[in-house]
């Protein structure tokens, strides 16, 4: 017999496991409760796509008002460009105008981003920064659309099509209906609150984002045009050189690199409509006239983009969450939406990056399905019996438990990470108990009974299951306690397989050998193994 601590670990373990294999009611009762506790922890734990981390820095996504010239973009801009290095944590900005990342090239004048560097040593997060910084330009500047988003977000979010976390797309063949709706939805979402705050901002209608500037409409009258010597061509040909010019026939060269020239009306002839209006044209037979007397000029407001998903009308109100986790967050825009009643007419569908995590975790759902099927098939053609895998899962399903309950003890959400971390769990589970049921063997190919060969397989394999468990503890501490750069991205993925592991050392001794001898022998045999002592033999 081995002395010392580790004896007297090996003399409780042997006391339990005996007890277990003669009281499987208790054992059974343990699982459920493990069960209804994982459930429990799931049911509590908050989920997301992405871990939220600090990247140390973060993109401002503007819009002006339809129609906004670039110059004047660029004036307000500048403001809030001013609000930003008068910020003590902000180290430098970088704007664009006029364009944005994303898979579509065409872009307003008015829209742009500007992209924030924070420094490195500050006090406060980037949701404090971003907190004041918001709150500054709403104030300062009220025509201004903001979004605020973390770099990394930002760019997965434009790439994907799927910019922001709460998209509510309403759907309806009736455009005034939509048009009704979408501002009342907007305006729900801005009262939305969980536990006394306001997680949701950022909120766009799809109305006024979605609308088009204005636009200059010539209608020619063909009687005048035709008395005047003109054509409809050339008239379409002298508005487009007016307003944005009409490039050379030959590119200039200079230094052998040939330059595209652009030519179009001095700044006099297109300072106005009626500017525009009164301009004299001359046409290739060299006959006079004005724009005005030949066509009719009018200017339309700004409209608003017909947004088609499927073929079916839709507009999409836009919001971002702070200081909540996806899953909660949506779950209260869904009740704030299904509170206002809206119309048999119109189909609401949530999409964006909530979207986007619904269909990663359905598909993370069938890689875990997959891999306790593989590993079920490895084990079968392993141990040739159905009994050795359906124990060996047991525990390793079972130790997904600590998953959940490690994840609600640091506060970390439910996501992708912490979801493959699950499944890494169930392959490293899976390793014990085959370490566990190959030692058993041994033990009753040499005589042993079921029960006995159980109780010393585990006295056996104790120590190398407990050294190997807390070897891959110690290599996923650094990345749990988020220690070097990037690590906050794998973080929930080392919380939840050391939590997985601490719990698995408890299961993979004892629930796997009590559900492999339950399913080998009866109960007057357990019985009896539990009256008759037997001599141990030394624990590796």
């Amino acid at each position: 017999m081995t002395g010392g601590l580790f004896g007297r670990v090996l003399a409780f373990y042997e006391r339990t496991m005996r007890r277990s294999l003669t009281h499987p009611g208790l054992l059974a009762l343990f699982c459920v409760v493990l069960i209804a506790a994982s459930y429990g922890c799931y049911r509590l734990l908050g989920s997301d796509l992405l871990p939220a981390f600090d990247e140390g820095g973060f993109v401002l996504d503007y819009v002006m008002p339809a129609g906004s010239s670039l110059q004047e973009t660029s004036r307000v801009l500048s403001h809030v460009e001013a609000i930003l290095r008068a910020t003590p944590e902000v180290e430098s900005t970088s704007r664009r105008t006029g364009l944005e990342l994303g898979l579509a090239a065409v872009t307003e004048p008015n829209t742009g981003d500007i992209a924030v560097k924070l420094k490195a040593s500050r006090s406060r997060s980037v949701d404090d920064v971003i907190n004041e910084v918001r709150g500054k330009v709403t104030v300062s500047e009220p025509v201004l659309e903001v979004e605020f988003i973390q770099v990394l977000q930002d760019m997965i979010g434009d790439l994907t099509g799927a910019p922001e976390p709460v998209v509510v797309k309403l759907f309806s063949p009736d455009a005034g209906l939509l048009s009704t709706w979408a501002p009342q939805v907007a305006e729900a979402l801005t009262k939305v609150t969980v536990n006394g705050q306001t997680p949701v901002v950022d909120v766009a209608d799809g109305i006024e984002k979605s609308t088009s500037g204005p636009a200059v409409v010539f209608t020619v009258d063909p009687q005048a045009t035709e008395r005047a010597g003109f054509s409809a061509e050339e008239l379409g040909t002298v508005a487009v050189a007016m307003v944005e010019g009409e490039p050379t026939l030959a590119p200039v060269i200079v230094g052998e690199r040939p330059y595209t020239v652009r030519v179009r009306f001095p700044s006099s002839a297109r300072a106005s409509l009626e500017a525009m209006s009164n301009t004299m044209l001359v046409n290739s037979s060299g006959a006079t006239s004005t724009l005005g007397s030949l066509t009719r000029v009018d200017e339309l407001p700004g409209q608003t983009e017909v947004r088609r998903e499927n073929l079916q009308r839709l507009v999409e109100v836009t919001a971002r969450l702070e200081g909540v986790d996806m899953g909660t967050g949506v779950a209260a825009v869904q009740k704030a939406v299904a509170d206002l009643k809206l119309p048999p007419s119109i189909r609401v569908e949530y999409g964006g990056t909530y979207r986007e995590q619904q269909k990663s975790f359905r598909d993370l759902e069938i890689v875990l399905v997959l891999a306790v099927v593989l590993i079920f098939l490895v084990l079968l053609f392993e141990f040739r019996s159905f009994t050795p895998p359906i124990a060996i899962l047991s525990s390793a399903i079972l130790s997904t438990s600590g998953v959940f309950l490690a994840l609600l003890i640091t506060r970390t959400t439910f996501n992708v990470a912490s979801f493959m971390g699950l499944i890494m769990v169930i392959g490293i589970v899976a390793k014990n108990g085959i370490l566990l049921l190959d030692a058993d063997e041994k033990f009753r190919a040499i005589g042993f009974s079921p029960e006995e060969a159980a109780i010393q397989a585990g006295r056996r394999r104790l120590r190398p299951i407990v050294m190997t468990a807390l070897a891959a503890v110690a290599g996923m501490l650094p990345l749990a306690l988020a220690l070097g750069a990037g690590s906050q991205m794998l973080q929930p993925l080392a919380i939840a397989v050391i939590g997985g592991i601490l719990i698995s050392m408890l299961l993979s001794l004892i629930i796997t050998p009590a559900i492999q001898v339950f399913l080998t022998t009866s109960k007057a045999s357990r019985r009896a193994m539990a009256a008759t002592p037997v001599h141990s033999f030394p624990a590796a």
